[in-house]
């Protein structure tokens, strides 16, 4: 494993107190993680069919949290999103000393339905402590990214107090998890409450226990569906089986030419790199995503350029008759839905282009092929010889005690296109406190919780450096 190295800085502040900010964080670790675990119990679900008074109650919580650390102006706010309430947005404001940097912290408190109960080794909403880990959905995404800004932000108040200069604004949306319908209309509205120098995301991860990361870049996201069609109602298979394929088989052969022999996505005008700094080596790759034994790796190239700086193409929905309805015709139509992760430099535009030219050119014996695009994101990559991302990644080592890694990530944030557009003058830092075991959006969903202070030491040294240096 490999990673750059962070730069010396200059005695600040963060410097002097360090030592006074890891007593204050360890001090106030426990009430940290009993907050963590009210907030877990509150099952807020941004999805139409579940109940929204528990998200509003998650929101209310989430602000008497705020309020309780020191800072006063707590509003909880919402916009509508063609007449529909967005979810209930946090924003809480603490302005900066005259010179000083404002940073906007983000998280989100609603999570991900708990799916099947049956999985679970504990009850999804009562977060329970097992061998160093919390469990509980939101335990990691995101709700101890909540606690982790506020925890810092009780550090820094209870070591620097108004010495820390820093001005802090509180983002804590309320929607992620249903793709933040309202994000960017509630960016336009809030805009100038919102306006900050430095931008901090704790929604992502660590590259392992024990070993932070900032995450530097993102890969970009397309999705669509493609429906085959060859027939203008279902038949008889016997009677006309034969000279007539179905529709799913078609369907299957289509999708197989997404992929080449090797496992590489095979559409033309995706761009496509392989340039990862990391190493990421395969046993530990097979250990963290659970791959079978004996199921062969795709593609080629370094394990973390497949995963960070090349496409990945996957078929998350198929619509055919279920095995239990199934009855002896030939399917006329058959549908799947395709998600694309871009490489960092790919136009979103271009590549939905891409895959429509290519299931146009790959019709399979003449079947009517239908594209229609969905939903598009760019990826992102951060500047990591700017001044933010740098003392991040001092804060990190200084907090962990070794080197941090400058991580890619393959998955996405859609929103953070949205920032960069609406905020292009703020340095963006993609931080978090989960690891390869936390399984967000899973069953048994955990967060280290060794990880989890040195995250909450992490953002109060960045914070109190900033201010510092400013002043």
């Amino acid at each position: 494993m490999t990673s750059n190295p962070t730069p010396d800085a200059n005695p600040s502040s963060a410097d002097v107190h360090e030592d006074a900010l890891r007593a204050s964080v360890a001090a106030d670790f426990p009430r940290t993680v009993e907050q963590l675990k009210s907030l877990v119990s509150i099952p807020g679900i941004a999805w139409d069919s579940f109940d929204p008074e528990h998200l509003n109650r998650s929101a209310a919580a989430v602000a008497e949290l705020v309020r309780e650390a020191g800072i006063e102006d707590v509003q909880v706010l919402r916009v509508d999103n063609d007449g529909t309430p967005g979810g209930p947005a946090v924003v809480a404001r603490r302005p900066a000393r005259a010179g000083a940097p404002t940073v906007l912290l983000y998280a989100h408190h609603d999570v991900q339905p708990p799916g099947d109960p049956d999985l679970w080794e504990s009850d999804p909403f009562t977060a329970e402590e097992r061998n160093g880990r919390l469990y509980g959905r939101g335990a990691a995404d995101d709700k101890a990214g909540i606690m982790a800004h506020i925890g810092a932000l009780r550090a820094l108040e209870d070591v620097l107090g108004e010495e820390s200069g820093v001005g802090v604004t509180l983002f804590i949306e309320g929607e992620e998890e249903a793709g933040s319908p309202t994000f960017r209309t509630f960016l336009e509205t809030y805009q100038d409450l919102l306006r900050a120098d430095v931008i901090v995301v704790a929604d992502s991860g660590n590259w392992k226990v024990g070993v932070p990361a900032l995450t530097t870049s993102l890969r970009g996201l397309v999705d669509g569906t493609v429906e085959v069609q060859v027939l203008d109602h279902a038949v008889h298979s016997g009677m006309f089986g034969g000279p007539v394929l179905d529709a799913p088989t078609l369907l299957a052969r289509l999708i197989a030419t997404f992929h080449d022999d090797a496992g590489d996505v095979a559409i033309a005008g995706l761009v496509s790199g392989d340039d990862a700094a990391v190493d990421y080596p395969e046993a530990d790759f097979r250990a963290d995503s659970s791959l079978l034994d004996g199921v062969r790796l795709a593609g080629t190239g370094s394990i973390a350029s497949r995963l960070w700086t090349k496409p990945a193409l996957s078929i998350i929905g198929i619509d055919v008759p279920t095995v239990a309805m199934s009855s002896n015709t030939i399917q006329p139509k058959a549908r799947a839905k395709f998600s694309l992760r871009l490489a960092p430099g790919q136009s979103p535009e271009e590549a939905m282009a891409a895959v429509d030219a290519h299931v146009q050119a790959h019709a399979p014996f003449g079947a009517k092929v239908t594209f229609t695009p969905g939903e598009q994101g760019n990826a992102f990559a951060t500047d990591t010889s700017a001044s933010a991302a740098r003392t991040a990644l001092w804060a990190l080592e200084r907090a962990w005690g070794v080197q941090p890694v400058e991580s890619g990530m393959g998955g996405s944030i859609p929103f953070i296109s949205d920032l960069v557009e609406l905020f292009p003058e703020a340095q963006i830092l993609i931080t978090g406190v989960e690891d390869p075991d936390s399984r967000a959006h899973s069953a048994n969903e955990s967060l280290d919780l060794g990880d989890f202070r040195n995250a909450i030491l992490a953002e109060a040294l960045l914070l109190a450096r900033l201010g510092a240096v400013a002043g």
